[in-house]
């Protein structure tokens, strides 16, 4: 089970710090994954770490928001800096086994959150 947390508002050119907590040990072998979602449009797959922590970025978020695992292989971190307003979305962690590959879509993924909500003003 997965649980997302640190979303808010913020004015552009802020930053937020979103967490996903696991209820249990997600090591190198899994892939961890971001997705947001605006209602309407399809979910967009933001930042993925993939195979012994190889991370991927959307080109819309390069550069600006940085993915990252604790040591403990608990808690999955997506530090956002110089957010836009476009950034404003539902945000979504996930977990898979990683098996050579990591799904594109979130319903590939056994364990997914509920999404925590960012809002980015101009």
């Amino acid at each position: 089970q997965l649980t997302e947390s640190g979303g808010g508002s913020v004015q552009a050119g802020g930053s937020l710090r979103l967490s996903c907590a696991a209820s249990e040990y997600f090591g190198s072998r899994f892939c961890m994954t971001w997705f947001r979602q605006v209602p309407g449009k399809e979910r967009e797959k933001v930042a993925s770490l993939e195979g012994l922590y190889r991370p991927v970025y959307a080109d819309s978020v390069t550069g600006r928001f940085v993915i990252s695992k604790d040591n403990q292989g608990m808690t999955l971190y997506l530090q956002m800096n110089d957010l836009q307003p476009e950034d404003t979305a539902m945000y979504y962690c996930a977990a898979e086994e990683y098996l050579g590959y990591c799904p594109r879509e979130f319903g590939g993924f056994t364990s997914r959150g509920q999404g925590t909500q960012v809002t980015v003003s101009s």
